[in-house]
């Protein structure tokens, strides 16, 4: 079990279990023979146990834990009930043809042309055993899925490697179903990714080293030269760029849907510490070499036992209590933060608002840093006293205000004189 139905039925199958009209979990019970083997007791009782949390919305703690337990949600006609709760909606049965067909007189996004690169090189490990023929047909409804969600979110910027996040979507939801999921997933979930500077992404990467030195100062010691930016694939795309077996990328998003965004880098960091023995043999000044070994997962994957130990060092070192204030430096509109406690209550309208305003909080740090530039390269100009009344307007403005407004003097006046050269 919980290796899903490896994406080889047609994505208008839904194998698995034998339902009854009626709508009470009790009536949904799998069959005793079920996908080619007998379901044991614990088996049979932890499929009851996921059916009746998906139907009662007051025990969606009940759905996270069994989410996250060994073997997740165990298939994917479970997960096609559960990923939806998981995210923070409901999923609708039907919709209509012209609904689902508007987003096709939207305007097109920037980046469709890079979309189209990428879709054509989708579907390489799995499903396995299909046509050319039906793999087209995979290819066309992941352009498809992944078009609608841009064009209907068009501030959302695309990046290499979200196809491969959306591909797994597609195959367990459906095509019906997968671009309300991953309209959701973009704006509350992986938002930090989907902006328009990589900043926000490499925040992320930067808690590692953190993570690792509040368990082993050693090792992250001897990590040191070694800049995080070999985590930067895996975290980015959820794994899926890297997890090649159809069933382990399921069952990981099992955890990665139900937990906060921070447990994608508490994985990480789990995996570079089972590989210790192996990283101590690489001399620490071979940052070249260390890199290259820890940007590669390792193989086997012991998935279910990675799993349980991050879960055992997110909560033993909870991102809050990391040392070096780390976290505190993590922007509040960032999902690391924003899927900490409320994420459930969010809507489509706070995902755009929470970009919106993280988009605001980048133009405002890059216009501070353009300020401080010129204010440095033109100090002796502008004067000791000056240059630290002006630093102090810019940095009261910026807090206040944000950059998306100028008054007709005052800060623009000030940007003009220090960005004229002095005669």
């Amino acid at each position: 079990m919980g290796k899903g139905d490896e994406g080889e039925h047609s994505v208008s199958e839904e194998p698995g279990f034998q339902r009854t009209p009626a709508d009470h979990p009790s009536s949904r019970l799998p069959s005793k023979h079920w996908k080619g083997k007998d379901l044991s007791q614990a088996e049979e009782s932890k499929v009851i146990q996921i059916l009746a949390a998906c139907e009662d919305p007051r025990d969606h703690g009940s759905l996270i834990t069994l989410a996250t337990s060994t073997h997740g949600l165990v298939d994917d006609e479970l997960r096609r009930e559960a990923w939806p709760l998981l995210l923070g909606y409901e999923k609708t049965r039907h919709s209509s043809a012209e609904a689902s067909q508007a987003w096709r007189k939207l305007p097109r996004h920037k980046d469709e042309d890079q979309v189209e690169l990428d879709v054509n090189r989708s579907f390489i490990y799995y499903p396995k055993n299909e046509s050319e023929k039906q793999l087209d047909l995979r290819k066309q409804e992941l352009s498809s899925v992944i078009t609608q969600v841009l064009r209907e979110h068009p501030r959302l910027s695309y990046f290499q490697g979200f196809h491969d996040i959306v591909q797994v979507f597609l195959l367990v939801l459906g095509v019906d179903h997968a671009a309300r999921a991953v309209s959701y997933l973009s704006l509350l979930r992986i938002r930090d990714f989907m902006l328009p500077s990589l900043s926000p992404s490499l925040a992320h990467l930067h808690l590692l080293p953190i993570i690792l030195y509040s368990v082993d100062a050693q090792l992250c010691q001897h990590l040191s030269l070694t800049q995080p930016f070999f985590a930067l694939a895996a975290t980015l795309t959820l794994y899926a760029h890297d997890i090649q077996e159809y069933g382990d990328i399921s069952r990981l998003f099992d955890v990665l849907l139900a937990q906060p965004a921070v447990v994608s880098v508490y994985f990480f960091a789990i995996i570079v510490l089972s590989r210790r023995e192996e990283l101590f043999e690489i001399p620490a000044d071979e940052p070249e070499m260390l890199h290259s070994v820890l940007s590669k997962l390792p193989k086997p994957l012991n998935l279910e036992a990675l799993i349980s130990r991050t879960m055992i060092l997110f909560n033993e070192h909870p991102p809050e209590r990391l040392s070096s204030r780390a976290w505190a430096k993590i922007s509040p509109f960032s999902v690391l933060k924003t899927t900490r406690g409320w994420a459930r209550t969010q809507s489509i309208k706070d995902g755009e608002a929470l970009f919106e305003m993280q988009a605001l909080q980048l133009r405002r740090e890059e216009l501070r840093k353009q300020l401080m530039t010129k204010i440095w390269k033109y100090r002796h100009p502008v004067g000791g006293i000056g240059l630290a009344v002006i630093v102090g307007v810019v940095s009261l403005w910026l807090g206040k205000r944000g950059t998306e407004r100028f008054p007709s003097f005052g800060i623009r006046n000030i940007w003009e004189a220090i960005n004229s050269k002095p005669s």
